[in-house]
């Protein structure tokens, strides 16, 4: 049996493959596309996560780019981060003021965040006492 649609309602782009065998079946879903369910009829039902060494297939092997663990799309947000600083760059290059919607973080945001991780750390040597986190 063979079903498509290209409109489903209540469905929102929700793209799923399912085979069907003598010994067991696959199903993946674009919504949670980290996870391969596979089916037996005399074992309980197995998810298999991307990136993860059990999956030996070269093919399979060659198309997973990232670590176990890291959702599809980790990649893109570098991605974004890259095109953002490039953005300052060219203007600042160009000797025009920087685009007021850049979006990306800034030393005083690395300040920050390395002062939050200070207070983390203080607060455990502490046994977990509460630390109010500096302005910085």
């Amino acid at each position: 049996m063979l079903h498509s649609s290209q409109i489903s309602v209540g469905e929102e782009n929700n793209l799923s493959l399912r085979v069907y065998g003598e010994k067991g079946g696959l199903e993946w879903r674009q919504e949670n596309p980290n996870q391969l369910v596979v089916k037996y009829p005399d074992r309980p039902t197995e998810i298999w996560g991307r990136g993860n060494g059990y999956i030996t297939a070269p093919a399979a092997q060659a198309a997973t780019r990232i670590p176990a663990g890291h959702p599809e799309g980790y990649l893109e947000a570098f991605g974004n981060l890259y095109r953002e600083a490039f953005r300052g760059i060219r203007a600042e290059v160009a000797g025009l003021p920087p685009p007021p919607d850049l979006d990306f973080p800034t030393i005083d945001d690395g300040v920050e965040g390395m002062a939050f991780i200070e207070t983390v750390v203080a607060s455990a040597k502490l046994g977990a006492k509460w630390i109010k986190f500096p302005k910085v």
